[in-house]
């Protein structure tokens, strides 16, 4: 098989702890994340104005180079005009949030009337973010009408931040890592009466970081109704961080088809490597190191604990892969190689994507992961270029002239 990505290291450890005979309802999984929470969700977030499914895209040249019989990319750099998925998690646990304050009938439209503004102005909702969840919280407080303020780490880039103040949110700069900004958050939010709204959970923190996950199930879902009659993925390679993303498509997934569900394979930088090192160690351990990668939305360093209890079960294997194997992605991507559109795609978006290339040029992990020639891929591209700049460094031009080739 031929190598598509430069030849480059990664790390793959097969989890002996994944079972593929278990109901997903087994230990509670599904009050967790659950297929009746995904309804509410659902038909919530269905209801907004600007909502639109996301398009499929089928890579079949990408997937004949790689020696698989399918792969199939779900582009979420439109969603809700925020440019990626964090639009279905974020936003929606703001509004699940101020429901609970204001009260349970509430609806959406009403948030956003001008109705309840005395009452919304007294709360505020913070959250730390490497940006994408970020702009989602603040997208959702501006909204529905609540004060927001959110914290970054310090390598977060100002176009990011500047991104989310567009929102109307105040920014709070921390030194230090994502978890560092995780903790100032939350210590800032108990002395001062606000609302944590965070896509990671901790030991007394589990309510909201669910309904974040839960938002998320809804790409899930159209990626699976979006498929082409009779076919369903294999395989699933999905992007790591605090393990939200992944636990929310591996519970969708392994809840709507049980033992049919595909092999799932979760994908991290090699320098932010929390579940990768947590799946080795056996129990959820941190990432050594200051994270610094260009994967921002996956410079994470401690897992969620809610995602743990998913992915420990359920997923088959995790991978790491390099920012190098990451750039050479999102240019094989942009430059409609092997025949397919040419897709915009931000750094954290082609985790995924590098892990199953990387894989598939090497005949030992294609084995131990069953790739063959008829192995159909699932990918989620959860953003798009949500930092220009970056972007035109990385691929050589900008997002408009890549759409325009």
């Amino acid at each position: 098989m031929m190598a598509i990505l430069t030849p480059d290291a990664f790390s793959l450890f097969e989890n002996s702890r994944a079972t593929k005979t278990a109901h997903y309802a087994e230990d509670g999984r599904d009050e967790i994340l659950g297929l009746a929470a995904f309804a509410v969700a659902k038909g919530e977030i269905a209801s907004w104005p600007g909502f639109a499914p996301t398009p499929l895209c089928a890579l079949s040249g990408l997937a004949r180079a790689a020696g698989v019989g399918g792969l199939f990319y779900k582009d979420e750099a439109s969603r809700f005009g925020l440019g990626s998925f964090k639009a279905l998690g974020g936003a929606y646990a703001v509004f699940r949030l101020l429901r609970q304050r204001i009260g349970s009938a509430i609806t959406a439209a009403d948030l956003a009337s001008e109705r309840y503004a005395d009452r919304l102005a007294g709360i505020t909702v913070t959250c730390a973010t490497d940006g994408n969840h970020g702009r989602s919280v603040a997208w959702g407080a501006r909204t529905f009408g609540c004060a927001c303020k959110i914290y970054v780490h310090e390598t977060v880039s100002q176009a990011r931040c500047d991104a989310i103040a567009a929102y109307g949110a105040e920014i709070r700069r921390v030194a230090g890592t994502y978890d560092d900004a995780v903790r100032q958050a939350a210590g800032d939010a108990a002395a001062q009466g606000w609302h944590v709204v965070s896509d990671t959970s901790y030991e007394g923190y589990t309510d909201i970081p669910r309904d974040v996950m839960q938002g998320y199930a809804v790409m899930v879902d159209e990626a699976l109704r979006q498929l082409p009659n009779g076919i369903l993925p294999t395989h699933v390679f999905v992007q790591g961080g605090v393990g939200g993303l992944a636990a929310s498509v591996c519970a969708h997934l392994w809840e709507t088809l049980e033992t049919r569900r595909p092999r799932f394979i979760v994908v991290e930088p090699d320098r932010a490597d929390c579940l990768y090192r947590s799946a080795v160690a056996g129990h959820p351990v941190a990432a050594e190191g200051d994270l610094d990668t260009i994967m921002a939305g996956l410079a994470c360093g401690e897992p969620s604990l809610l995602a743990w209890k998913i992915l420990e079960p359920g997923a088959d294997a995790f991978m790491t892969v390099s920012d190098g194997a990451a750039m050479e992605s999102m240019r094989l991507l942009a430059g409609g190689e092997h025949g397919n559109a040419p897709l915009v795609a931000g750094e954290s978006a082609v985790a995924g994507l590098a892990g199953l290339l990387l894989a598939a040029g090497d005949p030992d992990a294609r084995v131990r992961l069953g790739l063959s020639p008829d192995s159909i891929v699932l990918l989620f591209g959860t953003e798009g270029a949500t930092d220009p700049e970056v972007y035109r460094r990385i691929v050589g031009r900008s997002p408009e002239e890549v759409v325009a080739s």
